[in-house]
């Protein structure tokens, strides 16, 4: 008989097991490694071989090099010590539901590649909908529906495009007009817009920067005196994209204003909450969404706080016709007589790329795991520590807030001033016992400690504070 170099069912079963056996010491020992990875810029490569290998290698050899070679090169986001950028969390059942993911190997890209993976994920989108208790007009049971994209990046690209298809629809010459449109967003948004102007190939210098308030949030009354120029000189206004959440401090942008001035002037209003629509899950916190019911799109990510590994974005849309007719582009070699009946939904017209993989099952694993009630239950652990956080630095007679901290992100600095808050950013994460970023707010070198993976609890907020204030002693001190 001809070799077969394939894994057979027997050692997928045993290196299965293994890999599992890894993956739950690795959890349950992560506190021990150094939160931020300590090697320096290409140590990593140049400890792997030269070349590949010419025969296949042992599994247990190709394991154990993941933990001689790969794990000092890892920044452990999963330890309950990472307290930077947002949270990338994940849990058990979210892994398990990727796991079984990549063994099914679906492409999902029309309903008849996989009628499953298209039916759960709508399913699960609308489940969502009502967790967060979204608008009516996001349910697939009305004129819109939802869809998981990779990250809030692609759903940004997604609406910009939809909202300029919509915006040139009955217009003639596209190409001309094109470079006449104007987006909006505030000086706070997240960088993503930015490149999403320059993908959709709209005219860079037309992405409006709207200054913002005392807490970070966009104004209003700048974003209707800013809309109300470009069309007095002749531009085109079609899209704003509001933040419910900013990556620098959390700031929520004013949805029950901005909205009222989009429906006016009939721009498309994207909302960004990409980490704090979370929390929307908790009825005490859907303040965060007032005015949502003014959105065209809407955007929130599972994969930094709501336990489900990446890559995993819950994107809406009020009506989906917008965004398929912008994406959809339609081959023979695709046509089918399901897609052709209207009766299904082929999610390759609400994204970029054709392809897609079964991520509703991570996600369907999650909620199905945890229920509302779990999940609610850690969503408010996580802002109740974080605010704990806050008095801690209000108590302080050597740190101050910088920001408002409405959630789970407090951002907070010395008061020695911004040369010595970069040093202590890096002397804290140097020390490899806790993992902090940093903003710039009104000019000043801001620190951030955001409180969202998945095993964080009292005792590790707790020593990083003490971690920070006795780092600054000693830095004060030498």
């Amino acid at each position: 008989m001809e070799k077969s170099y394939h894994m057979t069912p027997d050692e997928f079963r045993r290196y299965g097991r293994a890999v599992i056996d890894w993956i739950a010491d690795y959890y349950e020992q992560v506190e021990k490694y150094p939160v931020m990875s300590q090697v320096q810029p290409g140590e990593i490569r140049a400890r792997l071989p030269h070349a590949p290998p010419e025969h296949g290698e042992a599994f247990e050899t190709i394991l154990a090099d993941v933990e001689r070679l790969i794990l000092p090169g890892i920044t452990h986001w999963q330890s309950p010590n990472f307290f930077a950028y947002f949270p990338s969390n994940t849990s058990g059942p979210a892994i398990l539901g990727e796991l079984l993911s990549a063994g099914l190997g679906v492409q999902g890209m029309l309903w008849i590649t996989s009628p499953a993976c298209t039916e759960l994920e709508t399913h699960v989108l609308d489940w969502v909908a009502e967790m967060l208790d979204l608008p009516q007009t996001f349910r697939s049971t009305a004129s819109g529906g939802g869809v998981i994209q990779d990250s809030a990046s692609s759903a940004t690209l997604c609406a910009l495009l939809a909202a300029r298809e919509r915006a040139l629809r009955n217009s003639s010459p596209k190409a001309k007009l094109r470079q006449r449109l104007v987006a909006y967003t505030s000086t706070q948004a997240h960088s993503s817009v930015e490149k999403a102007v320059r993908i959709a190939g709209l005219n860079p210098d037309n992405l409006r920067f709207i200054e913002v308030d005392d807490t970070y949030a966009m104004r209003p009354e700048a974003l209707a005196q800013r809309v109300a120029a470009d069309q007095a000189a002749g531009l085109l206004p079609f899209f704003v994209s509001a933040t419910v959440g900013t990556t620098s401090s959390n700031a929520i942008d004013p949805l029950p204003q901005i909205g009222p001035i989009c429906k006016q002037h009939d721009l498309w209003l994207h909302v960004d909450a990409a980490m704090s629509g979370t929390a929307a899950l908790c009825p005490e916190y859907r303040f965060i969404h007032a005015g949502l019911e003014f959105a065209d799109s809407y955007c929130f990510n599972p994969h930094k706080w709501m336990f489900t590994n990446f890559d995993c974005d819950c994107f809406y849309i009020a009506r989906k016709a917008d965004l398929i007719q912008a994406l959809s582009v339609l081959p023979e070699y695709l046509r089918n007589q399901a897609s052709e009946s209207g009766a299904v939904i082929d999610y390759r017209d609400w994204q970029v790329p054709l392809g897609r993989r079964f991520r509703a099952l991570k996600l369907w694993f999650v909620i199905r795991h945890y229920g509302i009630a779990g999940l609610q239950h850690h969503v408010r652990r996580h802002i109740e520590l974080a605010q704990e956080f806050v008095r801690w630095v209000q108590d302080s007679p050597d740190f101050e807030l910088a920001a408002p901290a409405p959630l789970n992100l407090v951002c907070f600095r010395h008061k020695a001033g911004d040369e010595f808050n970069r040093r202590l950013e890096d002397a804290l994460n140097r020390s490899g016992k806790l993992y902090l970023t940093h903003t710039v707010l009104d000019g000043r070198y801001t620190l951030r400690l955001v409180v969202g993976q998945t095993q964080t609890e009292k005792q590790h907020v707790s020593a990083a504070w003490r971690q920070i204030q006795e780092t600054a002693a000693s830095l004060l001190s030498s």
